[in-house]
């Protein structure tokens, strides 16, 4: 293991800071639980619950839609080694990483599109985790009931007081650098388990201890049908975590190994996410049973409980796992992306301020609120995804063969590896524009939710494709007028600058 200290020459000015720069010696702190703790926090929230029962509207069975997310969470496994080991050898932070790719300027329109999504989804995971909040004020508080309503910008002034201390609370975390934030992830990833077997048991008790793993939403399917809806719920399980996906070198460049990464991968995804998976389903159908609706969050179902004291852990429980969840998944990747377009003058902590400012801005409950901005919006950027994390594939394994000139990605001088033309590189840049445009077409077009949700598979697929294709037309695929055969390996946690990473 070599630690190369890069210096603030002229070159490097403007694409360099302490938090871009590669894993320091002594900074690869994340070791296998803690890439399985991230994981668990990942999967832990009120959003991925939502998300898995929302499956079952496809028509599967319980049993099938259990097993069609099982091959959707092998998909994601898959995806995780590969970006994961790539980011843990070069040991640097997604938009960074990207710069191999699309160029040293390039590489900022996919990291902004990541940006964009995150800052979105940081507001959204910040507002349902207020939800938990305001059921558990609510409860032991009756008279705050009167604060739920009324109020300016969407928000009453409950939702805007719990909003706003949530906000503050996640703000403060990332604030002392991406060590707290493994330490948070560490701490939320693992105790949302208590509140969700708690539920469990109390929502299987009021089932009598038995549910129908037949029980479906809606009418049984045909076989052609069924098929349609299996292939949906995998990729759409992979779509649903796609942005963690792309940006996972922000995560992996701090751990030790390979071996660590594989490792935690395995613990925290199929292992992990099968799990709450299973979890969530058999809740669900509970709920079904019980109430007649499976489509039941677990704040609404916990309103349902006696108890206010149960009340009182499962609220707080949910807000911590939705809270851990968003500063993981939808915090550190914007405030890197938005330090890498001015390294100079923006700094991680600078970059988490823009987003946590953004998230604001944005009004994040009326887009919650909106199926439109959801679906068109939201769904539409995201479906971007799939396509990035196509090209960086093939380019890293395919083109470069693993090989990364560490030092010029760094470097404005025109000579530098990584400079193509102007800072770009046409043909990752051409390949995600039309990738993207299919892939769009495919997610926001069709009336048909078994169509859309191929809009991740085509993408990345199609994006892979034209890289291949186009770096081997325009010569892309050397590096610099060089064979990436000449480019040096990377160390086995990349070489960095010394000092604080956030």
């Amino acid at each position: 293991m070599t630690d190369t200290t890069l210096q603030q020459t002229p070159e490097r000015s403007a694409l360099l800071n302490a938090d871009l720069a590669p894993t320091a010696e002594g900074k690869a702190t994340w070791r296998s639980w803690d890439l399985f703790c991230l994981w668990m926090t990942s999967a832990h929230s009120l959003g991925s619950y939502t998300f898995a029962i929302g499956m079952l509207a496809l028509g599967l069975s319980g049993w099938q839609t259990m097993l069609a997310l099982f091959v959707g969470v092998l998909g994601l496994w898959l995806g995780s080694n590969l970006i994961g080991v790539a980011g843990q050898k070069v040991g640097v932070p997604f938009p960074v990483f990207a710069r191999a790719t699309f160029g040293i300027f390039g590489a900022n329109i996919p990291a902004l599109l990541r940006g964009l999504v995150a800052v979105f989804w940081y507001g959204i995971q910040t507002y349902l985790a207020s939800l938990a909040v305001i059921v558990l004020i609510v409860r032991i508080w009756p008279g705050m009931e009167s604060w739920t309503t009324g109020g300016f910008l969407g928000q009453s002034p409950l939702g805007w007081i719990t909003f706003m201390v949530l906000w503050a609370v996640q703000l403060l975390v990332l604030s002392y650098g991406m060590e707290i934030v493994r330490k948070a992830s560490d701490f939320a990833g693992p105790v949302v388990w208590i509140g969700m077997i708690a539920l469990a048991i109390w929502m299987l008790e009021q089932a009598d201890w038995s549910i129908n793993w037949h029980a479906r939403v809606g009418d049984v399917l045909s076989l052609p049908s069924t098929i349609a809806a299996f292939v949906a719920v995998a990729f759409l399980m992979i779509a649903y975590m796609a942005g963690p996906l792309v940006n996972y070198a922000d995560f992996a460049r701090f751990a030790p190994s390979k071996k660590a990464i594989k490792r935690g991968n395995a613990l925290g995804i199929p292992l992990n996410e099968t799990a709450f998976v299973v979890l969530s389903i058999i809740i669900s159908l509970c709920s079904l049973k019980v109430f007649g609706d499976g489509t039941l969050d677990p704040v609404a179902l916990v309103s349902k409980i006696d108890s206010n004291v149960v009340v009182v852990i499962a609220a707080v429980l949910f807000a911590i796992a939705t809270v851990g969840i968003n500063i993981v998944l939808n915090f550190v990747s914007p405030s890197y992306d938005i330090s890498n377009v001015a390294p100079k003058y923006i700094s991680f902590r600078t970059g988490g301020i823009i987003t946590a400012v953004l998230s604001i801005v944005v009004l994040p409950w009326k887009v919650w609120g909106s199926e439109t901005a959801i679906v068109y919006f939201l769904g539409g950027v995201g479906s971007l995804m799939g396509p990035v994390f196509g090209i960086l594939i093939v380019d890293y394994y395919l083109l470069r063969k693993e090989k990364t000139k560490v030092d010029d990605l760094y470097s404005v001088d025109s000579d530098g590896a990584y400079h193509f033309t102007r800072g770009f590189n046409p043909a990752a840049v051409a390949a995600l524009v039309i990738s993207g445009m299919v892939a769009a077409l495919v997610a926001l077009v069709p009336e048909s939710q078994n169509i859309t949700a191929l809009s991740w598979p085509v993408g990345a697929a199609l994006g892979a494709i034209l890289m291949l294709v186009l770096s081997r037309f325009t010569g892309a695929g050397r590096v610099a007028g060089r064979s990436t055969a000449d480019v040096p390996v990377e160390s086995e946690v990349g070489s960095g600058v010394t000092g604080s990473q956030a």
